[in-house]
């Protein structure tokens, strides 16, 4: 019976430890710059533009191009602030099993168990989230006639389309860089 005590205290400690990594990480990310000038969590123009971006900078709208980009890493920031609720929960409900698990497996352990139980949930908080961002500074508008040009002229080189979904691509990124942190978090554990 008294093991039985200790599993559980262990597996209470990994659950507070992880609640204090997890918060510490999603506090990181949501403030304000946490990705924006944060050079591990930056969310680039999408590479698959690239092309676009070097297009609009040589033709002089490099600041149609930064504000582009910050709005992506503010709309991520502010998405990122729904993620510790999430987190909490299902750290909460974890069973003993999983906590032996997580200590007894990969250094980064945790995070993969974490991203393979909330990431659903993250991305479906999330999207609303960027959506709006997206529609406060009405990127779309610029976005979509941009790459929907763009792409009509890659159909006749044969190079791959650009995804013109920004709202999927900033909650994957946002995501990343959520991840990507508490994994930092982890070390520290």
């Amino acid at each position: 019976e008294s093991l039985k005590l200790t599993n559980a205290e262990v597996i209470s400690g990994l659950k507070e430890a992880l609640k204090v990594g997890t918060d510490t990480a999603v506090g990181i990310a949501s403030k304000m710059n946490g990705f924006y000038k944060n050079p591990s969590m930056f969310i680039e123009f999408p590479s698959e533009a690239i092309r676009v971006k070097n297009t609009l900078n040589d033709a002089g709208f490099g600041s149609l191009v930064d504000n582009f980009e910050m709005t992506l890493n503010r709309s991520a920031e502010e998405a990122s602030k729904l993620a510790t609720p999430i987190f909490i929960e299902e750290i909460t409900s974890m069973s003993i099993a999983d906590g032996f698990s997580i200590l007894n497996g990969s250094e980064n352990a945790a995070t993969s168990f974490l991203k393979e139980k909330t990431s659903g949930q993250l991305r479906a908080k999330f999207s609303p989230v960027v959506s709006n961002a997206i529609d406060k500074v009405q990127l779309t508008k610029h976005w979509e006639p941009i790459i929907n040009r763009y792409n009509l002229l890659t159909l006749l080189t044969g190079t791959n389309p650009v995804n013109p979904d920004l709202e999927a691509y900033v909650t994957e990124k946002a995501l990343d860089g959520i991840f990507l942190q508490i994994a930092k978090e982890e070390k520290q554990i």
